[in-house]
């Protein structure tokens, strides 16, 4: 597992982000004692619809002043939005060392380090106590983890009773053979699809209540047309995507346009109730 972990950092990985980062907002000409967070918002949120799909779950439920844990937290992104927006005290937990320290130093950058904490870790062995959170929070995290039981588990075990888990996935429909590369795996070995009913089964397994189901795959596929004909007129933005995936990224965009068109993925969110 160790192997296969490393494997996975070893796929995001990119040397001195926050550094390149920094480079692109002088770049811009934006003073870095003035860097607001929708000044980052471009490479700080990486899922599919970035930034305003990140509003939309904060938006679902009432969330203000809550205690969050955000698995698979990336660049810290949404942990600093709910902060700022919300109110919300935020941990966020990555795979990745490279990602949470660049985390850290962005928050810091925007102000936002005093209700923002990153760990590097693991999500199958979350390091916190039980019933630590009101909310845990997840996106486009599962594909990378094969033991979607202990995840699930892990989830439980921190989330106070009377909590929610929110998520916004990348789920398996169809049953055929998927391209790579896509932006959580370079090959296959480090792909780990399952599908809408699995995952709801071993929620109620938990004893799980969903109280929301969204299926969110046509703004999926309407991002990434609207991107990719951008990308064809433009070029690779500033601050986007393209500074994580560098010359990768039109491949992996377009293997998953073409698997979310064609019904073999489908993008998903929801919220689950822990009673």
């Amino acid at each position: 597992m160790e192997n296969l972990n490393q494997r996975i950092e070893n796929h995001y990985l990119k040397e001195g982000l926050y550094e390149d980062i920094v480079n692109r907002l002088k770049e811009q000409n934006i003073p870095l004692d003035k860097v607001k967070r929708s000044d980052i918002a471009g490479v700080d949120e990486f899922h599919v619809r970035g930034a305003i799909v990140s509003k939309e779950l904060a938006n679902s439920i009432d969330l203000d002043g809550l205690h969050v844990l955000d698995i698979g937290c990336g660049l810290g992104g949404p942990c600093r939005m709910l902060v700022e927006e919300h109110g919300c005290r935020t941990s966020g937990i990555d795979l990745s060392h490279e990602y949470i320290r660049t985390a850290k130093k962005l928050s810091e950058l925007v102000n936002l380090d005093q209700g923002t904490s990153f760990v590097q870790g693991n999500a199958t062995q979350l390091p916190f106590q039980d019933n630590s959170f009101d909310i845990v929070w997840t996106q486009h995290v599962q594909m990378n983890i094969p033991d979607k039981k202990k995840f699930y588990s892990e989830i439980n075990r921190v989330l106070k009773n009377g909590g929610r888990f929110i998520f916004y996935d990348i789920l398996q429909k169809g049953d055929g053979q998927i391209n790579y590369p896509m932006p959580w795996a370079s090959n296959a070995h480090l792909s780990f699809l399952f599908k809408t009913k699995e995952m709801d089964d071993l929620l109620k397994e938990f004893g799980f209540i969903e109280e929301q189901s969204v299926d969110q795959t046509q703004a999926g596929i309407d991002f990434f047309e609207s991107l990719l004909a951008r990308l064809k007129e433009s070029g690779p933005p500033k601050m986007g995507l393209n500074v994580l995936m560098g010359e990768t990224t039109k491949p992996k965009l377009m293997n998953l346009l073409f698997h979310l068109k064609s019904g073999e993925l489908e993008l998903k969110s929801g919220v689950y109730k822990k009673p």
